[in-house]
């Protein structure tokens, strides 16, 4: 939201009051608390009639300060509020001069000014970050007497900001204005369906600020070298979070407000769906299926969309018995079929809807101030909203969902959650301006609770559309309703690299595009991009989206790229168990890995799968890749081919292929099986070595599908020696191999065998050696 007029002049009708001058500051218990006037106190008298800033830093957690300006503080504070973890209390070290006082957290300061002209300047290690001035921080009164506290922090020359949820326009944010405020507005707009309120800075530091309501973001658009952000209301929260690199920086954050749950192995897998408007019953289903298995497609999860219930009465959670005479023994067929489940369901009730009287009578839905059931027709004809702030109502909507586990359903498709009224009231008293981006997250969290209570930590996941702030511990977002075109395509991938920069580390999307039917060429392409995400799920709005709808060469392309993404399971599980822990994204934005390499800084069309493998979607009828490669020997996974980095490729693609390029000095771990995406990853797995530098390492992990290292392997070159360490769980011991990739031959080996096989040496340790050493 914009206040001034030009840079000088606030707006007609504005009153701006800025911390200006300094006239108290106190420290106590790791926090400093600043008391600023806004205006210059000459004398006893300008004390009179006149405003005060409040400003209170203090610090959380090592390498995070909270930065709290405050007018007036009486006014009583109504959740819901962000929960954040490993809040901790006077953690902070305070050290001070005549003029300044400097707060450290960690290696993340802030200098503060004691006397004067207020100002601040936030440092990491001594180096500069960002900071304010007596323009930033603010008190504004609108003409129509609103009042708002905004920031404004510096926005260095060269500096680009990412993040602030999944956003589809451009993928830096410098020059945007962005409102946190989740709508359902598709991938084609500047609204969002997971709206995060905070960005992640080039500079090396990212700010998250502590308000579920509406924020406004003014990226360098109101004053060009400053990120601006204003709520409504009497205070303003957010915390600068700092790093050694962008990806500590992340880590930081998810450890504030939450590190991704593990989503269970199967869910990495080919998803199939009914689709949306689509007619289909059991004989439907089974024929997909059937046809997926004739073809030598592996299929791993089917879902069913909304009209697995009857029409005009969702959510009901019962099977159309029209359509679904026997929902048990159908959904028993399947899994027997080695098949996962998972249904459509969202958090609104209609009024047909059976649930709709119980919940009306119990209190269970949203109200109106008047006292009345809150409903509209949008969506579904009279439906009202599940209050999850009632813990009864809670408690009544996981039943249904408990029933549905027991009968056999694995996840749920939480669709929804983004259009929530604000002219509402709720059970706990909850500010309903507050709770249109908080709902998504009481939702998903109800969810996801049932499914870790029924099936157990780490089997537990949605396909989740809506989020906000902490939505990335329950995993999995999709990118919502995309179009059939290559332009979308787009869009697509750069909500997801925004989304993976705001703490997210599972994401999704509907390959070849949710509305309508795409050509068989964005089909094939599409796929490709698909079954290279963290999650591939083939859903669309009114046709099917099995591959022989399309032509047979898209059958062959979805084929190809299914069983290459089981291939690489345990290279993709080791970084999915990672983003659990470090809250890195399984998909991430070349920025991401690159950050001192200026040309990464804005690329938005190609990315990282995990940190070893570079993936470039191809956006265009004509096959051709045009995309830039970091410094470095990096090789193509399917030719062998080495590409020099420091400098950009354009080059054609046929359906089967698309730039995946492996980094240098990775050890890459490829599996056995390519009909499923949960199997034993270190029995047989196979380690395939890049590049090995001089003087470098690689390692890699191995899990098991329950995210538990198997296997560990260490490579160093020194010259012509390379030695491999290893080291494996106590009931380890399987059979593996080292490919060296592009070596050809070995003078001599020392604790093991090679052999030279397709793609170079093949090493296999002796029985019980834990290390071997090869003289090329």
């Amino acid at each position: 939201m914009k206040f001034s007029h030009g840079y000088w002049m606030p707006k007609e009708g504005y009153t701006i009051q800025n911390p200006i001058d300094v006239r108290e500051v106190n420290t106590s218990g790791g926090t400093v608390t600043v008391y600023a006037a806004t205006r210059q106190v000459r004398h006893k008298g300008d004390t009179l009639n006149g405003a005060m800033l409040t400003g209170e830093f203090s610090s959380p957690m090592p390498d995070v300060i909270r930065v709290r300006w405050t007018r007036h503080a009486g006014m009583r504070q109504r959740g819901p509020a962000f929960e954040l973890h490993q809040l901790q209390d006077g953690i902070a070290s305070t050290e001070q001069t005549p003029d300044h006082v400097t707060l450290t957290s960690g290696s993340l300061s802030v200098k503060l000014s004691k006397r004067g002209t207020w100002g601040a300047e936030f440092a990491y290690e001594g180096r500069r970050l960002t900071g304010t001035s007596h323009r930033g921080a603010a008190h504004i009164t609108t003409a129509d007497k609103a009042v708002y506290v905004r920031e404004q922090l510096d926005l260095g020359v060269g500096e680009t900001i990412y993040g602030l949820g999944e956003r589809f326009t451009p993928f830096v944010k410098n020059g945007q204005v962005v409102d946190i405020w989740n709508e359902d507005g598709g991938t084609s707009s500047e609204q969002a369906y997971k709206n995060v309120p905070f960005y992640l800075s080039s500079a090396g530091y990212g700010v998250f600020v502590n308000h579920p309501e509406h924020v406004s973001f003014e990226v360098g658009s109101e004053v060009v070298s400053k990120v601006q952000f204003s709520v409504p209301g009497e205070s303003l929260e957010y915390f600068i979070i700092g790093g050694r690199s962008l990806k500590d920086v992340l880590g930081n954050y998810t450890a504030l407000t939450g590190k991704p749950a593990l989503p269970p192995a199967w869910s990495f897998g080919l998803w199939l769906t009914t689709s949306f408007t689509t007619d289909y019953d059991e004989a439907t289903v089974n024929s997909f299926i059937d046809g997926m298995a004739e073809r030598d497609i592996p299929l791993h999860v089917f879902h069913f969309d909304c009209f697995w219930m009857k029409e005009y009465q969702w959510t009901d959670f019962q099977w159309d018995p029209k359509m679904f005479p026997d929902p048990a023994g159908m959904l028993k067929r399947l899994k027997d079929r080695g098949l996962k489940i998972c249904v459509w369901i969202n958090s609104y009730i209609a009024q047909k809807s059976p649930l709709f009287r119980e919940g009306m009578e119990r209190g269970y839905l949203v109200k109106t101030p008047e006292g009345d059931v809150w409903q509209w027709d949008l969506w579904q004809a009279g439906m009202g909203l599940v209050d999850f702030t009632n813990p009864e109502a809670v408690e009544w909507y996981k039943d249904y969902l408990r029933r549905l586990v027991d009968m056999g359903v694995d996840c749920f498709k939480t669709d929804f959650g983004e259009r929530i009224p604000t002219n509402v009231v709720y059970f706990d008293g909850s500010d309903p301006m507050k709770m249109h981006n908080y709902y998504t997250f009481l939702y998903n969290k109800a969810v996801f609770e049932v499914l870790e209570e029924k099936l157990g930590k780490n089997e537990a996941m949605l396909f989740a559309r809506s989020a906000t702030a902490g939505g990335q511990q329950f995993p999995v977002h999709w990118g919502g309703d995309c179009s059939a075109n290559y332009d979308s395509m787009a869009e697509t991938l750069r909500g997801g690299l925004s989304l993976g920069l705001s703490g997210f580390g599972f994401w999704s999307h509907d390959i070849s595009g949710f509305e309508r039917k795409a050509p068989p060429d964005i089909y094939k392409r599409w796929v490709a991009f698909g079954l290279l995400s963290s999650h591939s799920r083939l859903h669309g709005n009114e046709t099917y989206r099995v591959p022989w709808l399309f032509d047979e060469e898209a059958v062959d392309v979805l084929r190809h790229f299914t069983k290459l993404k089981c291939r690489l399971m345990p290279y993709l599980f080791s970084k999915a168990v990672e983003a659990t822990t470090t809250g890195l994204p399984v998909m991430r934005a070349m920025v991401l890995e690159f950050p001192a390499d200026r040309n990464c800084r804005g690329l938005d069309t190609q990315y990282m799968l995990g940190d070893n493998l570079l993936v470039a979607p191809i956006f265009n009828d004509r096959g051709l890749a045009s995309y830039y490669v970091p410094q470095g020997r990096w090789t193509d996974f399917f030719t062998g081919d080495v590409r020099e980095g420091g400098r950009w490729y354009e080059e054609e693609h046929g359906y089967m292929t698309l730039p995946l390029l492996v980094r240098p000095n990775s050890l890459l771990a490829v599996g056995t099986n390519e009909q499923k995406p949960d199997y034993d990853y270190a029995d047989g797995v196979t380690l395939h070595l890049f590049e090995l530098e001089d003087g470098a390492s690689a390692e890699t992990t191995v899990c098991s599908v329950g995210g538990k290292p198997e296997l560990t392997v260490r490579i160093e070159r020194s010259g012509s020696r390379i030695s491999i360490d290893r080291s494996e769980a106590p009931e380890g011991g399987k059979p593996f191999s080292i490919v060296l990739r592009g070596i050809r031959h070995a003078a001599s080996v020392n604790g093991g065998t090679w052999e030279l096989g397709k793609h170079g040496i093949s090493a296999s340790f002796a029985q019980g050696a834990s290390n071997m050493t090869l003289e090329l």
